[in-house]
């Protein structure tokens, strides 16, 4: 189990700097002077709050259940798979709201558009930290 955590968190980390790259690519080499459409923006953030809810759904129902099931049986290998997977199922989404900024940044979006997409992958990444279940 101590392996998993660690492995998990190793992740996290590098989705977390990862998500800093994006801020960083966006602002060096996005496009200047392009006028964006603003139907783009109203899809992606109508996306980002699906995503949003997505990545609740899946700590109550994936997490959730597998760290009940970890209290019972904390060396069962099956359960351990099933926890790191559902980790790594909210830390994809996470990713994702930042690659949606990113994405806009480069369709010509000003950052004062896109940073709550930065933003809200980045705390929701760091919220969703990996726990030992105790019983």
């Amino acid at each position: 189990m101590g392996t998993a955590l660690r492995n998990l968190r190793l992740i996290q980390a590098a989705m977390v700097v990862s998500i800093i790259l994006c801020v960083f690519v966006g602002e060096k080499f996005s496009p200047h002077g392009v006028i964006p459409n603003p139907n783009l923006f109203y899809g992606f953030s109508f996306a980002s709050i699906s995503m949003i809810g997505a990545i609740f759904v899946v700590r109550r129902t994936l997490v959730g259940g597998s760290e009940a099931e970890l209290q019972k049986r904390p060396t069962d290998a099956i359960v351990v798979v099933r926890w790191k997977s559902a980790y790594t199922i909210i830390f994809a989404l996470c990713e994702v709201l930042a690659l949606f900024g990113l994405i806009l940044r480069f369709l010509g979006f000003a950052l004062v558009h896109v940073w709550p997409f930065y933003a809200g992958g980045f705390v929701l990444m760091l919220s969703f930290s990996p726990r030992i279940p105790r019983g």
